[in-house]
């Protein structure tokens, strides 16, 4: 307490004061509330902080933020389920629930360029009021956290869009980004499919000949 300016210890204690005074209104005060600022012990400014955390009202569990477990869920109604749409579906039962999101870039250079593009993308998000946080798990891969898993398919459908997303795995779905380049077949399914098409041009080689002689 040595350390306080006294004028910014005394302007404390009157808001402190002030504040349990209009709580206890119509009660009587006890005696350590009746003395004067100046002459308040430690132990009286302990009875005074430990009113002022008995007096203050808990946050509604409605009013607790996205994500937090005492917050209750939201009531789903079945009847307005699109069973035909699915995506629709994951959005409704994902609502105020935590969602993962992993993404990757394509023409990966540096782990700082990573996170310099994903950094944009999650303004991006923002700007659109999806609130999402970002972690770097790989040098081009980032996951994007979201306390209302609803908003993961509207994040989702904007990440897509962006020229260097090469795709976005959500709930255990993979969507390829717009702008990203097309992979090579496996050598092991083009084999396949070169030995189907030299196999189809014999025969049909065969067949020729068969009708000119």
């Amino acid at each position: 307490m040595g350390g306080m300016h006294p004028l910014a210890y005394i302007l404390c204690l009157s808001l402190l004061l002030l504040t349990t005074a209009k709580k206890a209104t119509d009660e009587a005060k006890p005696d350590w509330a009746k003395k004067s600022i100046t002459d308040y012990t430690d132990a009286d400014l302990e009875r005074l902080l430990d009113q002022w955390d008995e007096d203050e009202e808990p946050i509604p569990a409605d009013e607790l933020p996205d994500g937090h477990p005492d917050k209750p869920q939201p009531q789903l109604d079945m009847s307005k389920l699109d069973m035909s749409n699915p995506e629709e579906v994951m959005k409704l039962t994902k609502k105020g629930k935590t969602v993962m999101m992993f993404v990757r870039i394509t023409n990966f250079q540096t782990r700082e360029e990573t996170e310099e593009i994903t950094s944009l993308w999650q303004t991006g998000l923002y700007n659109n009021h999806v609130q999402a946080e970002r972690f770097l798990i790989e040098d081009d891969r980032v996951m994007f956290q979201f306390s209302d898993g609803g908003y993961a398919w509207e994040a989702k459908d904007f990440l897509v869009e962006q020229e260097r997303c090469m795709e976005v795995q959500l709930e255990q779905q993979t969507y390829k980004g717009k702008f990203a380049p097309e992979e090579d077949e496996p050598k092991e399914k083009k084999d396949k499919k070169d030995k189907k098409k030299k196999k189809k041009e014999k025969k049909v080689k065969a067949t020729i000949e068969k009708v000119e002689l």
